[in-house]
């Protein structure tokens, strides 16, 4: 079912790090179970770690439920912040639960033990031992995913970003949880190059675009939770056949904005961090909610490099209808 090809460039030497075993493409060549949709998907790889190589046949036959909800996003696409929408909206909006319970054991990262060494959780197990409704975060393609989830068709949310500001911020997670010590430039070459855990990024998000028809899949847009917040908590609301006030909305959105979000220690990844901080006995000196912003790539990226990158993601998007979502545009 897969087969792999450990990755020898020497950007790819260049990013990794001392936190996760080598990289490697990992490939799945029979898709054929996957759904059908408006084009036909090419054999599926994606950058991951030798370490990760021990469970994908764990993950691909995964028991899934109906009433499972899975958030699926490539990194630094505003996952953190779509998972506490979504637990509180099928959550009934239970706060007192939330603040109670980190977000990262309501939702769990089902791969995350199986990329930094000596994890000192079997994430997977965790996830199948979640009690019903299960929430699961992941951030692997739609090729690896449990099988399952196109047979028994739990609700998927996958939120997507633009890559500008996808490159900035995951610069700046791999440089503080991943331990990446390198130039920036480096990093930047090697995620244009696709060269960088989970990569490749716009392959991602049209295979989840693709099936956006299915009932059961619910696509949303990163930059329009910065912009048009209400909007999309209805939508998220009615996906989940949900009622709720303008009232209740308006608090969800409060609760949800990033200066909220980004105090709130059972929602911003704290525990995350302090566990990371231990497998490497330091303290991690960094806020897994940085900046929260949509165009911050202004700021940090050249126009050479957002040249290079508009003509990289214009190739990527040739034949398809799909288009990221621009500050400017909404």
């Amino acid at each position: 079912m897969f087969s792999h090809k450990l990755m020898e460039s020497e950007l790819a030497v260049a990013v990794n790090t001392e936190a996760h075993s080598q990289l490697v493409e990992i490939f799945r060549n029979d898709t054929s179970d996957l759904p059908d949709g408006e084009r036909k998907l090419e054999p599926a790889h994606c950058v991951l770690t030798t370490q990760y190589l021990q469970v994908a046949e764990r993950i691909l036959n995964l028991t899934v439920y109906e009433d499972d909800v899975w958030i699926v996003t490539f990194p630094k696409c505003g996952t953190t912040w779509t998972q506490e929408m979504v637990w509180l909206i099928d959550h009934d909006l239970d706060y007192d639960t939330a603040s109670k319970i980190d977000l990262t054991r309501r939702s769990v990262f089902m791969e995350i033990g199986w990329f930094f060494k000596a994890f000192p959780h079997d994430t997977i197990a965790a996830v199948e031992n979640l009690p019903r409704p299960r929430h699961i975060k992941s951030h692997l393609p739609q090729a690896l995913l449990p099988k399952q989830l196109w047979t028994v068709k739990p609700r998927i949310v996958y939120c997507a970003r633009n890559p500008k500001d996808v490159a900035v911020s995951f610069m700046h997670h791999y440089r503080h949880l991943h331990g990446y010590n390198g130039p920036q430039e480096t990093f930047l070459e090697a995620l244009l190059a696709e060269q960088v855990l989970y990569c490749p990024q716009i392959k991602h998000v049209l295979d989840f675009w693709n099936i956006r028809h299915l009932d059961n899949i619910l696509f949303i847009h990163y930059e329009d939770m910065k912009m048009q917040m209400t909007d999309v908590l209805k939508e998220v609301s009615n996906f989940f056949k949900k009622s709720y006030t303008d009232d209740q909305l308006k608090k969800l959105a409060e609760h949800l904005s990033f200066a909220v979000m980004k105090k709130n220690p059972s929602a911003n990844n704290t525990l995350l961090l302090e566990e990371l901080g231990k497998l490497t006995g330091k303290k991690i000196e960094f806020e897994f909610m940085r900046r929260g912003e949509a165009g911050c790539h202004k700021d940090e990226l050249t126009p050479e490099y957002l040249e290079r990158l508009r003509v990289y993601i214009d190739q990527q998007l040739q034949g398809t209808n799909f288009k990221y979502r621009e500050v400017s545009s909404i």
